[in-house]
């Protein structure tokens, strides 16, 4: 048996937990976000541009050899907002969590302050529609072209 529950009662992962032991159900559950994550049709214009740019400074990095790196966005100012492509080294930010500063968040808890607007508004402006057809957007199509194999083969 299947048990459907919309995520909007399921108020944390914990939960599924609870649930499971209580009702004896396995289960799986989604957060809405996952949708909005992967929406580029409502995508910012600065969320492209810069999706783009650390796209293109992954392949300079891997081209240069580079390992165990990561390109990363580098705040320059907020007002004109400007940015760089950085790079972090992975070991400084692998299974690391970066939490969001606490006077981003409203004292109740329940919204966003002056502070993380001001953060926040430069990731959001700009539309950068993708082209549509019959209603659907039309995404760029990758080639799959291989390339030549490089490496000797792997033995553990």
């Amino acid at each position: 048996m299947r048990l459907a529950i919309p995520s909007w009662a399921v108020p944390h992962p914990s939960s599924q937990n609870m649930i499971k032991a209580a009702l004896g159900y396995k289960f799986h559950w989604a957060v809405a976000d996952y949708l909005q994550r992967a929406a580029r049709h409502i995508a910012s214009k600065t969320d492209v541009d810069q999706a783009y740019a650390l796209g293109k400074a992954a392949v300079d990095h891997a081209l240069k050899g580079d390992n165990a790196v990561m390109p990363t966005i580098v705040r320059v100012s907020d007002k004109p907002y400007k940015w760089k492509i950085g790079v972090a080294q992975l070991k400084n930010v692998a299974n690391v969590e970066k939490m969001m500063p606490r006077d981003f968040i409203t004292k109740d808890g329940f919204g966003i302050t002056e502070k993380c607007r001001t953060y926040l508004t430069p990731l959001i402006k700009g539309e950068d529609y993708p082209p549509y057809k019959d209603g659907l957007p039309q995404y760029v199509r990758l080639k799959n072209v291989a390339v030549a194999k490089k490496l000797g083969n792997f033995k553990i």
